[in-house]
């Protein structure tokens, strides 16, 4: 987005993003047959990897703890001893979170039946971990299945909704100084509304911090960043909450016994080892497992290339391909992102696959995401986005401000309320074999 100023006016030329008029039966019939296959022996075989990945993690902080005394390292100054143990458990603290968010992720397959071909074993499986991670299984199950159905539908969406115009108090749209699409802003307008929604890269830090770090328990408890027709302070721990139907209940019940059971065994291991011990061992890490499925999953749904849909003009296919794939960490060179991809399944280099099909298990993911991407290619669409990483997460939280009370596809303002991508649709009368992108405003 190049923006090019008047003395009156700025105008920005937007990145065309081709909206899918393609079916259900076009996707799921272009990803592979065996690709849906699950197994109960294979998907078990990560959940014990995980757990022997961060056991080893485990054992080899403490026998390096350990060797950090005088009689086996000679440090020039006793302070480094402690300085030394920080940096230990910092990094045993970040990388059990990172296997520990592979468990998250199998967890949440299992909501998606995904695990095998047993409900039974997919729901006592995920409900032993999620609630081991503090996760309320079925509450999240259901509201994440709707999410599934309805992905970017501004009124039927349950999470990364955005906030429209009239939302967040800004000045009614005035279609003289402003194109509703954000093209062009007049400059007074576009001043206006930066004083009102800031920019300052410190309240950017300040919110990516916010919210990587309180995200997750806000939104179960309290629906932040949630759908906003529901009522204020709707509870995925609500049995009655209007989230759910009565006959889901029960299931709501058995969740919340799931993460009491978590809260008393931490309560016992507090009494057991110490608050300290458990602070280090288990809370920091869990700290980056919620840390790790906010950035993950906030930058899979939110992106000035990403379009949200009213209800005219939604469908399946466009809310599922209304998603992006990311390197988890790529940013952060070659080794990091493939330890990024491995430590977490894939879920974040695979999502638009999996938001095609939900019971696709992870490991088969990587062939049926390429599938689907041959076949977007063919349909002008690139759903690959920016590496996932801090830096990213900071870059959209800038640029994603607010979407328009008007109009039925929708992409995210900045704070001088400029979108950097338009709508456009793939002309299927093309002569040639290749793809023709019309913009029917032009």
């Amino acid at each position: 987005m190049s923006p090019k100023s008047s003395s009156k006016r700025t105008t920005v030329e937007q990145q065309p993003f081709v909206i899918p008029d393609l079916t259900i039966k076009d996707l799921l019939s272009a990803i592979p047959a065996h690709c849906y296959k699950r197994s109960v022996l294979r998907s078990s075989s990560y959940i014990v990897m995980d757990v022997a990945i961060i056991g080893a993690i485990y054992k080899a902080t403490y026998f390096l703890d350990a060797l950090i005394t005088p009689e086996h390292i000679a440090f020039p100054n006793a302070l480094l001893y402690p300085a030394a143990r920080f940096v230990l458990w910092a990094f045993y603290t970040f990388f059990t979170g990172l296997f520990a968010t592979g468990l998250w992720v199998i967890a949440h397959e299992c909501g998606h039946q995904a695990f095998s071909d047993y409900k039974i074993v997919n729901n006592t499986v995920g409900w032993v971990l999620h609630s081991a991670l503090g996760v309320p299984y079925h509450a999240w199950r259901i509201t994440h299945g709707k999410h599934h159905a309805s992905t970017g539908h501004m009124t039927q969406d349950q999470v990364f909704v955005p906030k429209t115009r009239s939302q967040i108090g800004l000045p009614p749209f005035d279609p003289t100084k402003e194109d509703l699409a954000g093209a062009s802003i007049a400059d007074e307008v576009k001043q206006e509304l930066y004083e009102a929604l800031g920019d300052s890269p410190i309240g950017a830090i300040y919110d990516s911090l916010r919210y990587l770090l309180g995200g997750w328990p806000a939104y179960i408890t309290i629906n932040a960043s949630g759908q906003p027709r529901y009522p204020k302070g709707t509870s995925h721990f609500g049995p009655s909450s209007v989230m759910f139907r009565p006959d889901q209940r029960g299931q709501i019940i058995i969740s919340n016994i799931g993460v009491m059971l978590w809260m008393a065994g931490i309560y016992a291991a507090v009494s057991q080892w110490g608050f300290f011990e458990v602070f280090r061992v288990y809370l920091v890490p869990y700290l980056w497992v919620n840390h790790w499925l906010v950035l993950i999953t906030f930058l899979q749904h939110t992106d000035p290339l990403l379009p949200h849909y009213r209800a005219s003009e939604f469908t399946f296919p466009r809310g599922a391909l209304a998603t992006l794939d990311r390197s988890l960490l790529g940013d952060l060179g070659g080794l990091m992102g493939w330890l990024g991809a491995f430590a977490t399944h894939g879920i974040s280099e695979t999502h638009v696959a999996h938001h095609v099909s939900s019971k696709i298990p992870h490991y088969n993911a990587w062939e049926a995401s390429d599938a689907l991407r041959a076949l977007l290619a063919r349909n002008g669409m690139n759903l690959q986005g920016r590496p996932g990483g801090w830096a990213e997460v900071y870059r959209v939280i800038r640029a994603c401000k607010f979407v328009e009370d008007e109009g039925d596809i929708l992409f995210y303002k900045n704070a001088y309320g400029l979108a950097a991508t338009k709508a456009a649709f793939a002309d299927n009368t093309a002569s040639d074999s290749g793809i023709e992108i019309v913009d029917k405003d032009a």
